[in-house]
């Protein structure tokens, strides 16, 4: 059975051809409110919604487990899938606005050696109606209003690039929950393909790279995806997306004790980033069970940062949020799925 939230107001007005035009147009609002069941559309015909509920499938996730932190007020949800798959979501509140990060995959297949999510492997990828309701049903849950997306919890988003840019489409939808693309972000490890694709989409949300090493030794150790396309090769499509967007690259770099934080390596990065637009946002690494690797101390992650800025590129330090809930990506579901 197909899922009828992955369907555009225009496919759901084909779906519906023997209705009436506005039917689309209320079963679609209906479906971005986040409504449970076809029960639930109280405006349309009986008839109608037994149809529906016979024909589609309408996603709802249920959250089985809820963390909140006493420290800031970040919230992460668990949320189970209609298969009994689990994923994370985490409600992150800022002074601009709420933002929740959303996941793209059950499981990751990219096997980064510092990240819980990618334990286990990729299990399967999300639709684009299941991104959208975390959005939707985090919304509902909290009662608080979201103004900000990203894509960096589990998975690899340019690894299921049809329903990512789906989503996009749902999710910036004005008959939906109309959120600008200047107000998502997406996180990839680095598939330089999908990068060059999204490029010509000239959507103009933010493209975050995961690079976490200047240098093809450091990066292969610690991120597989690098032996495939390595970073000059990665660096070279960033260009590429910039000048067909005009939009600044964010570079995400956790901060790893030993491994890429010294300042021989703040150097080499300033050396590969040169010419480019960017913006380099230090990560203190999570600590991960199962992981050698280890964080930081803050000495040697604010040396990086200004080394950085004294060389005119712009770096934040990421604020740590929900560091009392496992808000970090893949930990509340391990810890889940091993307690089962």
């Amino acid at each position: 059975m197909n899922e009828i939230k992955n369907l555009t107001l225009s496919e759901l007005k084909t779906a519906l051809g023997d209705q009436p035009a506005f039917r689309a147009k209320q079963v679609y609002t209906w479906l971005h409110r986040g409504v449970r069941s076809f029960e639930e559309m109280t405006d349309l015909p009986k008839a109608l919604r037994e149809r529906l509920a016979e024909q589609w499938l309408l996603t709802a996730p249920v959250p089985v487990r809820r963390q909140e932190s006493r420290l800031d007020g970040t919230v992460k949800y668990l949320w189970q899938l209609h298969d009994g798959n689990c994923v994370e979501t985490v409600l992150m509140k800022y002074h601009h606005g709420n933002t929740v990060c959303i996941s793209s995959e059950v499981g990751c297949p990219m096997g980064c050696a510092f990240c819980a999510s990618t334990i286990g492997g990729l299990v399967r990828k999300l639709s684009a109606g299941e991104m959208l309701d975390e959005v939707l049903f985090t919304e509902l849950d909290s009662g608080q209003s979201v103004s900000n997306i990203v894509l960096m919890g589990i998975g690899e988003p340019l690894d299921n690039f049809d329903n990512v840019c789906r989503f996009l489409e749902l999710v910036n939808s004005e008959e939906g929950m109309n959120i600008g693309m200047r107000h998502i972000s997406l996180s990839t490890c680095g598939i330089v393909p999908r990068i060059l694709e999204l490029a010509e989409s000239r959507l103009q949300l933010t493209l975050s790279v995961s690079l976490h090493a200047p240098d093809d030794e450091t990066r292969s150790k610690i991120m597989p995806v690098n032996r495939r396309w390595p970073v000059e090769e990665l660096l070279a499509a960033c260009r590429s997306y910039y000048e067909k967007t005009g939009r600044r690259i964010s570079f995400e770099y956790a901060m790893i004790r030993d491994v890429n934080d010294s300042p021989e390596t703040a150097r080499l990065l300033l050396k590969r980033l040169k010419g480019l637009p960017a913006h380099v946002n230090l990560i203190p690494l999570n600590n991960v069970e199962e992981s050698p690797l280890k964080p930081s101390d803050r000495a040697a992650v604010l040396r990086f940062q200004k080394l950085l800025e004294e060389a005119g590129v712009a770096c934040t330090v990421r604020r740590t949020l929900g560091s009392d809930i496992d808000a970090s990506c893949g930990q509340l579901r391990r810890k889940y799925r091993n307690a089962q």
